[in-house]
């Protein structure tokens, strides 16, 4: 049957009024060229339960997530990180707060990576809360760090390709009245970006989970994405594909799906 599923029906229809009809109307392409990355933020002591609770629904999609972890935040999860990890989720390092100079950027990278290091953590995918600033690429190149993903694009370190590909999330914009329509917009959105072939970024903050709307739509945008033949994948993944010089590498365009062969 054609359009999407019942369930992702009711669901849509439970985040906003007026969505469903938006979302039935956008039939599936048939064409998986687009590539699905859910990351999560905001993971601690407090949030856990319901980060776990986001982790368990993604599995039964067979949806990894890519963690974004402060090195502040991650000492009391990090059993939890470190068995997420070794299942399969990526760990996406964020410093506190945003820099401009490669100079500040690098002592930060280098105390955020000593804090990791420590917990018996690596990350080399950064992800800073926006746009990442050319001081900071600098620090990032300097460190080896393989990926960057900022605000509005997701930049390989390695090989100088940049994907423009925004984040969706639900910002916090209008207050109560405006969370309605924040979790339309992304439902709609990854829907749009999924059905033209593109990376679809969702951005899920652990403090937005303990509502029953920003949590559904979550799982809705996961669902129409997929629906739309997003294939689910980290933000890690994209640091297997080689650089140039690298015996027997393959560099893959983001947005494009690797054969299981590789």
């Amino acid at each position: 049957m054609s359009g999407v599923s019942a369930e992702v029906r009711q669901n849509c229809a439970r985040t906003s009024p007026g969505l469903r009809a938006a979302v039935i109307r956008a039939g599936p392409t048939g064409v998986v060229s687009s590539q699905l990355v859910v990351s999560l933020s905001g993971v601690g002591a407090g949030t856990l339960d319901r980060c776990a609770d986001l982790a368990a629904e993604l599995d039964r999609r067979n949806v990894p997530l890519s963690l974004v972890v402060a090195p502040r935040a991650v000492g009391p999860v990090h059993d939890w990180v470190k068995q997420r990890t070794a299942a399969g989720d990526a760990l996406v390092l964020r410093c506190d707060g945003g820099v401009e100079f490669a100079h500040e950027a690098n002592l930060r990278l280098i105390a955020a990576r000593n804090v990791l290091e420590r917990l018996g953590l690596v990350a080399d995918c950064y992800a800073p809360p926006r746009r990442a600033s050319a001081g900071t690429l600098t620090a990032l190149r300097r460190h080896r760090f393989a990926l960057c993903a900022d605000a509005v694009a997701v930049r390989d370190l390695r090989t100088g390709r940049t994907e423009p590909a925004r984040v969706h999330g639900l910002r916090r914009v209008g207050g109560e009245r405006g969370e309605p329509w924040r979790c339309r917009a992304l439902v709609l959105g990854a829907a749009r970006v999924a059905r033209r072939g593109g990376l679809v970024r969702l951005a899920v903050d652990a403090s937005d989970l303990d509502r029953l709307g920003p949590r559904q739509a979550v799982l809705d945008a996961v669902d129409i994405a997929l629906h739309h033949g997003a294939a689910p994948t980290t933000y890690q993944s994209q640091t297997r594909v080689g650089s140039p010089g690298v015996s027997g590498a393959t560099t893959v365009p983001f947005g494009a799906r690797r054969s299981n062969s590789e």
